[in-house]
């Protein structure tokens, strides 16, 4: 289509003509969603959402029978005393009174009212008490307990008294992470603009992309709180946000400005520059946006809540940077004018040749072009020799034996397991019956706990707790491991095989279900297994669909597809011999557990699928414009990469230093999703862009446009006349082959 007729160029006619309503506009409607980000408060997955399959129906029950409450201990521990010292029971009864009066805590016990712990040796006791409100506010209103424990220690500083749970715990890990998070802020933010000064060549011109994508990330961030009142957040969705949003509103921005900029070096005037920027660097980015938000909507198959509002974080995150990239930038480029190349940097020109080429990148692509076979073997040789230990993947449960051992959570909760072994790891049988403490289910209830007592894989007492309508049990099973190891697997499978289907599974009128962290993580990776497949046909699928109709033909997407998931299997062979081999321990500062986090494989397919082909169509939208304006392919292929690579590599540079930041952070699953996603896009900005693509497109030649003769009569397929050079038009190219 021409450029007064392709979508992108219209909007960036109407932007840089109404440079005041879109500049001034867009800052209005950030200002509005921080109002109503402000004002809605956004949603948050409830605790029993998080989980999957059985161990989600057991938490249901538990949850509406009442017996899923926010619980918290008092961990008291003193080595010169014991329990039964009348000193130590002042402590342990002070605590108890204290708590009592504290805000947001209720159900107070000690361990002689018949609740809470002692230990064995008697040097540790634990005061139960519950947490009152939703889970969702659990990390919230945990905060006064915290206080009221924090003065008890202060009051005894001959005693240990500490406060773990799961909100405690929450609140935590999540301030900690929240610290990390403005840490890694720190340097990515700085990191980012210097690479874009050297990419862009002055400083105004690198501050534009920044400065965009930040307010499409805070838009974004604000504006999710309404769509989670349909598809609750999860707790992690803002560093999300951040760090896609970051990654594709540079790279959207970066690909317009190196074009326009690149049209202006060859004479044209600002206004023409601007025009044919957005007709075909403005398209390839609305495409690119469009393929990527595909791929995060594969999220959804998966019907897992945290995917669902990963998908809905990142969808909006690229849905309006792309609409910042084409109707703000070019409002912004137009008002700045000459005044976008202040700050200039002169050592950068150096890195670029002629029209905007980049010297390196013309030089191998050159010699990529002349042994096409060879390079072409020796670079899928590579990513498949990276991708081989992907085959070895073994999933695993983040445990806490996983989480930063210098966190004081992690103390209290080491110096609470030492103390209490049976704390550590359970299961949890839940049966729901019309009558639950009376008849055959009774007696099937009292013959779980004799066998689970008598098992092998049961380390501690057996414990029965009943709802107060009498329809719901709770039967926790203290096993054996630390919830995410191979005997904790072995005691589930024990507890769901053998002892639940002989006692109370094989009862008439009763439900029973198994939960519990080693049920959670089972459950979790059967859903991924079940739907992984529908994910891949989905995601592939619409990409297929995309490209297809782009560049009408049916190669283009076939090859973009193989060479998108070669970048991705080398990605995950990369994550297997750094965190499961244990390859990077020292250097990134971590121990093995073994595996790759569970939920890292989908995500990072996802991720990384849209994100590559943000550069695929980049490229290839340059490389069919040459094509279209009458180059022949091996030069449109030569010239297009050679004019493109640069821009690139600059955008691969901002998102491998982002991603690189997070591999920083002390949790292990954002170390492996940092390195994850800096491999991959590492990977595809070189050895898949650089070596790869202009060698398979030398080595098929005009086969690159085939079209099968029954899709040219599609009306979407059906190539329009009239259309320019610089949009992707021009004559007609010479008829590709009739059939391979």
């Amino acid at each position: 289509m021409s450029a007064k007729r392709n979508i992108a160029a219209r909007i960036a006619a109407w932007s840089a003509t109404h440079r005041k309503t879109a500049i001034w506009g867009w800052l209005g409607v950030v200002v509005v969603l921080f109002m109503v980000g402000q004002q809605v408060t956004p949603n948050q997955i409830d605790r029993v959402d998080t989980f999957n399959g059985e161990s989600q129906q057991a938490e249901r029950a538990l949850d509406d029978a009442g017996l899923r409450p926010t619980e918290e201990v008092a961990l008291i521990q003193n080595q010169d005393s014991t329990a039964t010292d009348p000193e130590f029971k002042a402590v342990v009864n002070e605590t108890a009174a204290e708590l009592e009066g504290t805000k947001h805590v209720v159900d107070v016990v000690t361990p002689y009212e018949g609740g809470g712990a002692i230990s064995e040796d008697g040097h540790s006791a634990l005061v139960d008490f519950d947490i009152t409100g939703e889970s969702t506010d659990a990390r919230t209103n945990v905060v006064e307990s915290q206080d009221t424990i924090s003065a008890l220690q202060t009051a005894h500083p001959d005693y240990n008294v500490e406060q773990f749970g799961q909100g405690s715990a929450e609140k935590s890990l999540n301030d900690s992470f929240q610290s990390d998070l403005g840490k890694a802020g720190m340097i990515s933010l700085p990191l980012t603009f210097l690479i874009l000064a050297i990419a862009l060549g002055a400083l105004v011109a690198a501050g534009v992309p920044l400065v965009l994508a930040l307010t499409g990330v805070i838009a974004t961030i604000m504006m999710v709180s309404i769509p989670s009142q349909l598809f609750p957040l999860d707790n992690n969705v803002n560093p999300l946000i951040l760090l896609i949003g970051l990654a594709v509103g540079v790279d959207y921005s970066l690909f317009y400005m190196r074009r326009e900029r690149e049209e202006r070096a060859s004479g044209k005037s600002p206004q023409e520059s601007l025009q044919a920027a957005a007709a075909t660097s403005g398209r390839a980015v609305m495409v690119s946006g469009i393929t990527v938000i595909i791929a995060m909507l594969g999220m959804f198959i998966t019907g897992e809540a945290t995917f669902e509002s990963f998908a809905v974080a990142t969808v909006n995150v690229v849905a309006i940077e792309m609409l910042v990239s084409l109707a703000v930038l070019p409002a912004v480029l137009a008002w700045l004018g000459d005044r976008v190349e202040k700050g200039r940097m002169p050592f950068t020109r150096r890195l670029r040749g002629p029209a905007g080429e980049s010297r390196m990148w013309s030089a191998i692509v050159a010699k990529v072009m002349r042994r096409p076979k060879l390079s072409a073997a020796l670079a899928t040789g590579f990513l498949l020799a990276l991708a081989v230990p992907a085959l070895s993947m073994n999933a695993v449960q983040v445990g806490t034996d996983d989480l930063p051992k210098d966190l004081s959570v992690i103390k209290t909760y080491d110096r609470y397991t030492a103390a209490f072994p049976d704390k550590s790891n359970a299961s949890e049988v839940v049966v729901e019956a019309d009558d639950v403490r009376s008849g055959d289910v009774a007696g099937a209830i009292d013959q779980l706990v004799t066998k689970a007592q008598a098992s092998a894989v049961v380390n501690g007492e057996v414990e029965v707790d009943y709802s107060e309508d009498n329809t719901v049990a709770q039967i926790t099973i203290p096993t054996i491991g630390d919830g995410s190891g191979d005997d904790s697997v072995r005691a589930l499978d024990e507890i769901r095989d053998n002892l639940v289907p002989a006692t109370v599974g094989g009862l008439g009128g009763a439900e029973a279900n198994v939960t519990g962290n080693t049920a959670s993580s089972e459950d979790f990776n059967q859903v991924l297994s079940d739907r992984l497949p529908l994910v891949f046909i989905f995601v592939l699928g619409l990409a297929f669909a995309l490209m297809l109709f782009t560049f009408r033909s049916i190669v283009i997407p076939i090859k973009a597809i193989i060479l998108n998931l070669l970048s991705v299997g080398a990605a995950y062979g990369v994550l297997v011999m750094v965190f499961q081999k244990g390859w990077g321990e020292s250097l990134l500062g971590f121990e093995s557990n073994g595996g790759v986090t569970n939920w890292l494989p989908v995500f990072l397919f996802v991720i990384l699928f849209g994100l590559s082909m943000d550069y695929h169509v980049f490229i290839l939208t340059r490389v069919r414009e040459l094509y279209d304006g009458g180059m022949s392919t091996d030069d449109a292929v030569r010239v297009g990469i050679s004019r493109t690579a640069g821009t690139v590599t600059a955008a691969a540079a901002v998102m491998v230093a982002v991603f690189a930041v997070f591999a920083t952070l002390a949790f292990i699953d954002f170390k492996e999703m940092g390195v994850g996603l800096a491999a991959a896009i590492l990977i595809d900005a070189t050895v898949i862009r650089g070596v790869l693509l202009p060698a398979s497109m030398k080595l098929l030649g005009d086969w690159n446009w085939y079209l099968p003769r029954f899709m040219r009569g599609w009306p979407v397929l059906r190539r329009k006349s009239g259309r320019g050079p610089t949009s992707g038009g021009g004559h007609e190219p010479a008829p590709a082959p009739a059939r391979p």
